[in-house]
């Protein structure tokens, strides 16, 4: 679970039909994650649901090996006017996957649920990828688990329609945080700024800045 639309509202989404929902984050290092892992816990504080455990957090730092990325320096950060290849994190899914696969064996966890879209670009996000880890993961641990992502059929603003009634302007989806607030001028404000007019809610995320969108 990270603090965006898609792993908010599926977690919400899973909790009415799940016996048990345990939400994972994993650390990584990355520019924004201390603004996300705050607006996690508000999210989490606002659902209140009796299904969702408390929120298991894990690190897996990649610094050591992404050197001078963006993600990790602030440095660059792809703007409200770059291509969505241009957020790419290379192996994201892999690093997300990995010690989570090792936590979900350890604590007999059989499903693993993610949030990627119909319009996802990324390599670490078809069909095929999560086949294949599922297949391999299970036989390295030896504990048979599934690998779901209910949101592949789905657009951002199809998500945000499905949850419109929970605390949307509780989730996060910023590269750029400023003061845990949306900066409003970065590749992911810009599509979750998109996604709420192309949906038709009301977006009342704060942001600190509101350049002019392309259409």
């Amino acid at each position: 679970m990270s603090g965006g639309l898609d792993s908010c509202v599926l977690t919400a989404a899973l909790a009415r039909r799940a016996e048990q929902i345990y939400p994972v984050y994993v650390r990584s290092g990355l520019v924004w994650e201390g603004a996300e892992l705050h607006w996690v816990r508000q999210f989490l504080s606002a659902v209140a649901s009796k299904t969702i455990q408390p929120l298991k957090e894990i690190s897996l730092p990649v610094e050591d090996v992404y050197n001078s990325h963006w993600s990790t320096t602030g440095d660059r950060i792809p703007n409200h006017l770059s291509r969505d290849g241009d957020v790419y994190l290379p192996g994201r899914n892999l690093i997300l996957l990995a010690k989570t696969s090792l936590y979900c064996a350890l604590s007999h966890i059989p499903v693993i649920a993610l949030g990627p879209l119909k319009d996802n670009p990324f390599p670490d996000s078809t069909p095929e990828f999560f086949s294949k880890f599922q297949e391999m993961a299970s036989q390295a641990l030896i504990f048979k688990f599934q690998i779901v992502t209910p949101f592949s059929n789905l657009s951002k603003a199809e998500v945000i329609r499905l949850g419109k009634g929970l605390p949307l302007h509780l989730t996060f989806s910023c590269l750029n945080p400023v003061d845990h607030h949306h900066c409003g001028a970065c590749n992911k404000c810009a599509e979750r700024r998109r996604s709420f007019r192309l949906a038709e809610v009301e977006d009342k995320t704060e942001y600190d800045s509101l350049p002019t969108l392309e259409p």
